[in-house]
């Protein structure tokens, strides 16, 4: 069994992913669809589509009805990355649809239904706000009621306090998220403090026990266990999410006709904290944002967004409009108290569009996320004949947006900082032989009947080491996966699909 093959059924155990309920389409299956996309530059030319038998035939497997299928299809993945061999510079692409996009009517999920991407469409609105910075249209730094005036100003304990753009992508403007109180928001980062302290507290006792020091083996292991449910707990995505699920807002059915509208929401609410001093996660600093980026673009901010999105070459990325006909839409499930299977309720995102309001297909997010990486890498290669066309942004602007601000903290990822719109980890080893920890930048989504995952995993190269190799960028591994289901965590699992088909790419390098 292969790598990715384990890792997959790993993610699929108890545990991990909601396990399959009766009336949920059938025992051993999760009826619900799953897309899943994966973008590997490798300087090679893809097999053909559908691929070929060892007999030349073209084999045509059938379409996949539940996760175990998953497994079959990725292992198939690794041994076709395998046999890949010589060609000209380019991408090979591969995506999945799996499980169905209606469960009710038996319509099979495909790579190109459109799902609910949730929080990753926070992503989307920082590429636009990177956008409009290059341009000069945007600046950073500046108060936020530069642009709307209709936020008012902000006071926090008696003191004068500025909100700025680069606050805002970065969830230290102390503007508050779903939950109204700030008590319980106070009681939650202390809960998430006492784990982090923990956390650390374990790494030093373990670490002393290696050197002959620490404590006894058993005190280690009841330590660990300790440690390791805590920090589950900490970092489970789910868990954040199903807490954000119980809030009454996250179920709002008003349909807002402008962004300045839906700042209404939250505009004279206090502030949580200082602006710059903490991090909270929120949703509604992103509306902020939208109605930032409205004016400093002089365009509706959802007519921006789609001319972005045609420029990128986006065109299954839409507005999650109840009213509008959007082909290919898959439906929304949630299991019940009763651990049914049932349709997600009825939710206008209006309100969120920059934070958490847009659809996407695992194609369209792929195409997003090597437009990034491409534009980040652009200025590593060597512009050969000036045939290498620039990025989408300039390669700095990338670097600025996956640098790690301080004071920022990551629920899905416990070796990551907030960044600008994106969870970064940064490369580190401190052991040689030992783990080594890769740069790479991610986000996940969780929305009512949704989740979703786009991990970027930059190749690291040596320009000058290969030689007549082609090196024109992108070059990485770029991993989306969406499903239509609530509370699921996936960042873990894309994490180690990326990481498998990194290790395969190196080893065509040694071959």
């Amino acid at each position: 069994m292969s790598g990715l093959a384990r890792a997959l059924r790993r993610a699929a155990a108890p545990g991990r992913v909601p396990a399959p309920r009766r009336g949920g389409g059938g025992a051993g299956a999760r009826p619900w669809g799953w897309g899943l996309a994966l973008g590997l530059a490798l300087g090679v030319r893809a097999a053909p589509a559908g691929g070929e038998s060892e007999s030349g035939r073209e084999e045509k497997p059938p379409l996949p009805r539940g996760f175990g299928a998953a497994v079959e299809r990725s292992r198939d993945l690794v041994r076709r990355i395998k046999v890949l061999s010589g060609g000209t510079a380019g991408g090979c692409r591969c995506w999945r649809g799996l499980g169905y996009a209606d469960v009710e009517n038996r319509v099979v999920c495909k790579p190109e239904t459109i799902m609910r991407i949730a929080s990753i469409s926070k992503c989307l609105t920082m590429m636009a706000v990177a956008k409009l910075w290059e341009e000069g249209k945007l600046d950073l730094d500046a108060p936020v009621q530069k642009y709307v005036p209709e936020f008012p100003e902000k006071v926090y304990e008696g003191e004068k306090v500025t909100i700025t753009t680069r606050l805002l992508v970065s969830h230290l403007s102390g503007i508050r998220h779903y939950e109204k109180d700030i008590t319980k928001v106070k009681e939650e980062k202390e809960k998430a403090n006492r784990a982090l302290k923990l956390t650390k507290s374990h790494q030093d006792k373990e670490q002393k026990e290696k050197e002959g020091k620490g404590m006894e083996k058993t005190d280690c292991v009841k330590q660990k266990k300790e440690h390791d449910g805590e920090t589950k707990s900490r970092n489970s995505k789910p868990g954040r999410k199903d807490k954000e699920f119980e809030q009454e807002e996250y179920y709002l059915k008003e349909k807002f006709e402008s962004v300045i509208e839906s700042l209404k929401i939250f505009k004279n609410d206090p502030l949580f904290f200082k602006p710059g001093s903490q991090f909270l996660y929120s949703t509604y600093g992103f509306t902020l944002l939208s109605a930032v980026v409205e004016r400093a673009s002089g365009q509706k901010f959802t007519d921006y967004m789609l001319k972005m999105f045609r420029d990128l070459d986006m065109l299954s990325t839409v507005l999650d409009d109840n009213e509008a006909m959007i082909y290919n839409r898959a439906r929304c499930y949630v299991y019940n108290k009763k651990g049914r299977l049932v349709n997600a309720p009825y939710v206008d995102n209006s309100y969120k569009w920059a934070g958490g309001g847009f659809l996407s297909s695992v194609g369209d997010l792929l195409k997003f996320g090597n437009a990034l990486l491409y534009s980040y890498q652009a200025g590593q290669f060597k512009n050969r004949n000036d045939q290498l066309l620039p990025g989408y942004l300039k390669p700095g602007t990338v670097a600025m947006m996956w640098t790690p601000v301080p004071k920022t903290e990551v629920s899905w990822d416990r070796d990551g900082k907030y960044a600008m719109a994106w969870a970064v980890v940064e490369k580190n080893q401190q052991y040689g032989c030992c783990r080594q920890q890769r740069h790479y930048a991610s986000h996940t989504g969780g929305a009512v009947g949704a989740s979703s995952v786009l991990l970027i995993l930059p190749e690291e190269l040596d320009p000058e080491a290969l030689g007549t190799w082609p090196v024109a960028p992108p070059r990485g591994v770029i991993v989306t996966i969406i499903c239509n289901m609530q509370s699921v965590s996936l960042n873990s699992t894309a994490l180690k699909i990326a990481r498998e088909f990194d290790k395969e790419k190196w080893a065509q390098y040694t071959d």
